[in-house]
């Protein structure tokens, strides 16, 4: 014999004590999902059978179900359960988190358990405690079904229970998770029979009119492809010709091209056939005058075809919810009336608006399900997706249109309604108030709990990352004071990790290592690219305003924004920034760029020059003080022991000769930085040289080699080539030593003559090696540059030896990490996920950087 029971459900074990529900438990359930009261007694009192403890145990125990069954785990509570006020609790927290009840009863004859009992040491209660327990379950057994199980299997004797071969576990009837699509979702019809058909041939469907056999009523309808139509509900009234639109869906659905959720006013259809006292309002009596040509077959049929639709579906492995009137995240895949009637009618808050309608609460504003939901029930000018959720019915019968849904494309197909066929309460074009769409005026109040505590972010390139509480509020304060407007951070770079120490005894960092950092990870062919000394910058540029409008929700701002790897604005100078944004777009347009790549707008990663322009502060403050200070004073120290050599005073030469060392570094540390340092007197000034096209509509370009991006950007470039600067690279083979060398060679000459270094990259622009993700990209920096960043004397041998021995793990962490979270967050972006699945990424690059990491690296 096999016991079934729904796979997402509540199991209660209801028996005496000694009845065998624990060796019950243990044989046909998982360890984790049976949770015990005697367990739970000994976590409170270290003693299982303490009754003083069981209060607190059974608090524990239902803190422990109530965070299975919201986790949507089949849990079996494993306790005597034979009192009616014991069971009450239990199925409160059933019907709290929508999940179906099941009972077991192990009804053993009172002998049996007597005699268990007394085998045992740990049971030292008298034989009237189980003759009063079984007396219980006598009394409360027949009203088990009231109480509210779905389902009761009664077994009363030891070959019963040893009869039980197994546990079955049924899907839910709304589980459709393998059916992966493509769909073709289609709102409310109401009636309109010819729009449904316009629909479904404009949706390419092949319809045929045959011969009724049963199952259809005179249509075959299929796709070409395949493709499966998914009718939201609320199917009849208010229309010109609802039976027409019932015979086709049943046809459909029956024929294995449909699936069909129900709607309320389908409802109540099936609840007047079967001779209800319904009013005969909204539509319903049109439908019922409609139906009196139809003969009592099809009335019947279309009885049972109502009754037996069920409340929603979850689809394509969870990613895919359809109800009618929506469904909340904690209702999905769940079972129970809430759920039925949160589907049929949704929420409301109890007010009622200047047309007399109810005001329905808008719980999609509070969604943050997985699962994209889509729904209709409330007529509405325009589809919008809000937070993964989108209502498609367009008040087709009120003179709207009827649309579809085409999934996973996400594209919106519609046909205009014939004529307004019933003229609605509240009119459906009401006078907008603001240009932006739903989405975009959600997101213009960021949720503060969206980005601080401790979060754990889920990448697709590494999995879950953890950012800590303290570095989420050092990365708000960074971003609450200084950023830009939130809505254009789709991005932030990541850190880049240096090349390995060199084994060169005047090196510190050596291309040599950061070939080498590829080469033994397998990787046979990389790029290198000449590092820019300037300022890290992201940009990002529209086509014109109206796409800066349409999809980042902002207005008044002008085609674009330049920004720095920390979200600051790049430009102090509001007319410098726009003339600067102006010639960048025009590059883009003059290049083809819009065309080519078939968007409306680019996110941009580059370096923009000169290092001067945004690191002004920076160098007056240190690097040109330190140089004038010390070129002063140690040329009055080297003037002075030359005297005192002059004068032959004994061992000052050696002296001298340190200081003159000094001297000589100190301008070799003047003149690197100066390398780097250019008036900036208008936009000609300042160089751009982007190396990643990070995204456009529809496509982040991480699948793209960096010889792709850099052939493509260099198009850009030569439309402007006053502002814009091309990138010198070499592709190289890491197994062929020539190649290597050509880059070698080539990284010297560069720093020879004052350039800050190359960055070495793999030639796809994401890797992997045995260790998992590979660093995106390694610098390997020249020797004079270097001096900027650790001193002027920092090539002396007693400084080179302690430099050589850093620690890059730590540097190389943080930038996988970075690099993943930057990664994400433009992937989300694409997808029009809510801004706060963007700012998740976004700040958690910027919550990194407070790690404690030497910034030298």
């Amino acid at each position: 014999m096999e016991i079934k029971v729904p796979e997402l459900s509540l199991v209660l074990l209801i028996g005496a004590s000694g009845s065998g529900k624990s060796t019950f438990a243990k044989t046909h359930f998982g360890k984790h999902e049976v949770v015990s009261s005697d367990v739970c007694r000994g976590i409170v009192s270290n003693d299982e059978n303490s009754q003083s403890a069981t209060n607190d145990a059974f608090d524990v125990l239902n803190f422990i179900i109530g965070k299975r069954l919201k986790n949507g785990h089949l849990t079996v509570v494993d306790a005597t359960n034979v009192q009616t006020e014991a069971r009450k609790g239990l199925i409160n927290l059933a019907r709290q988190y929508h999940t179906l009840p099941v009972a077991i009863v192990l009804d053993l004859p009172q002998r049996v358990c007597e005699d268990r009992n007394e085998s045992r040491e740990d049971r030292n209660f008298g034989n009237h405690v189980i003759r009063q327990q079984k007396q219980q379950l006598k009394r409360s057994i027949k009203g088990l079904k009231r109480e509210g199980f779905r389902k009761i299997y009664v077994l009363k004797s030891e070959e019963e229970v040893d009869s039980i071969s197994g546990i079955i576990r049924e899907k839910l009837y709304n589980d459709k998770k393998e059916l992966q699509g493509p769909f073709d979702i289609i709102g409310d019809i109401h009636g309109c029979y010819d729009e449904t058909i316009s629909l479904l041939e404009k949706l390419g469907y092949n319809i045929k009119y045959v011969d009724i056999d049963g199952k259809n009523y005179g249509l075959d309808i299929k796709h070409p492809e395949n493709r499966q139509v998914i009718f939201l509900g609320d199917l009849v009234d208010r229309g010109p010709n609802s039976p027409a639109v019932l015979k086709l869906v049943m046809s459909m659905v029956r024929s294995g091209s449909a699936l069909c959720v129900p709607g309320n006013h389908d409802l109540k259809l099936q609840k007047k056939l079967n001779g209800k006292n319904v009013q005969l309002k909204h539509g319903l009596a049109e439908t019922m005058e409609q139906l009196e040509n139809e003969t009592p077959e099809f009335i019947a049929d279309v009885k049972e075809f109502l009754y037996s639709l069920i409340s929603h579906y979850i689809l394509d492995d969870g990613k895919l919810a359809v109800a009618h009137a929506g469904i909340k995240e904690e209702m999905q895949g769940r079972g129970s009336g809430a759920v039925r009637s949160f589907c049929l009618y949704g929420e409301t808050t109890g007010e009622i608006d200047e047309f007399g309608l109810p005001v329905r609460y808008n719980w999609a504003s509070e969604y943050r399900g997985k699962a994209k939901v889509i729904y209709g029930h409330t007529p509405v000018p325009k589809a919008e997706w809000l937070n993964k959720t989108i209502d498609i019915d367009t008040g087709c019968v009120f003179g709207g249109e009827l649309t579809a849904l085409r999934y996973p494309e996400e594209e919106l197909i519609s046909v205009k309604a014939a004529k307004v066929y019933s003229e609605p309460i509240k009119p459906l074009e009401l006078e907008v108030e603001s240009n932006l769409s739903h989405q975009q005026e959600y997101d213009d109040l960021l949720n503060i709990d969206d980005v601080i505590g401790k979060r754990i972010v889920q990448t697709r390139l590494r999995n879950n990352l953890t950012i800590r509480e303290e570095n989420s509020i050092a990365a708000l304060e960074v971003m609450s004071r200084f950023a830009i407007n939130p809505k254009w951070l789709i991005y932030l770079p990541p850190t880049m990790s240096p090349c390995a120490t060199s084994e060169l005894p005047n090196y510190l960092e050596h291309p040599e290592q950061a070939i080498n950092y590829y080469r033994k990870r397998g990787i046979e062919k990389i790029i290198c690219e000449e590092k820019h000394m300037g300022s890290r910058a992201i940009l990002v540029v529209c086509k014109n305003e109206e796409t800066v409008l349409n999809r980042f929700g902002i207005e008044n701002e002008g085609i674009g924004i330049c920004y720095t790897r920390t979200g600051r604005n790049f430009f102090n100078d509001s007319n410098i920034e726009k003339e600067f944004l102006d010639r960048v777009q025009k590059a883009l347009t003059k290049s083809g760029f819009w065309d080519k790549f078939q968007t409306d707008w680019v996110c941009l990663d580059a370096e923009l020059m000169p290092w001067s322009a945004k690191a002004q502060s920076l160098l007056q403050d240190q690097y040109a003080s330190v140089g004038s200070s010390a070129k002063n004073s140690l040329t009055a120290v080297e003037l002075i022991l030359q005297k005192t050599k002059d004068r032959e005073i004994k061992d000052v030469e050696t002296i001298l000769d340190k200081f003159s060392y000094k001297k000589k570094a100190v301008s070799k540390f003047i003149d690197a930085y100066r390398n780097y340092c250019w008036d900036v007197n208008s936009v000609e000034d300042y160089k751009l040289a982007p190396f990643h096209i990070l995204a456009t509509e529809g496509a982040v370009h991480v699948d793209k080699d960096h010889h792709w991006h850099m052939e493509n950007i260099k198009e850009v470039c030569l439309a402007d080539e006053k502002i814009f600067r091309i990138t010198p690279y070499k592709v190289v083979e890491t197994n062929d030593n020539e190649s290597v060398q050509k880059a070698i060679d080539w990284w010297t000459e560069m720093t020879d003559k004052g350039g800050e270094g190359m960055v070495v990259k793999s030639f796809g622009f994401i890797s992997y090696g045995k260790e998992g993700l590979l660093q995106p990209a390694v610098k390997c920096r020249g020797s004079e540059y270097l001096r900027i960043i650790y001193g002027p004397e920092y090539d002396l041998p007693e400084n080179m030896q302690r430099l050589k021995n850093r620690g890059l793990s730590r540097k190389r962490s943080l930038a996988l990490r970075e690099f993943a979270l930057g990664v994400e967050g433009l992937e989300r972006f694409v997808r029009k996920e809510p801004l706060r699945r963007i700012h998740e990424s976004v700040f958690g690059v910027l919550a990194l950087e407070s790690e404690d990491v030497d910034p030298r690296l």
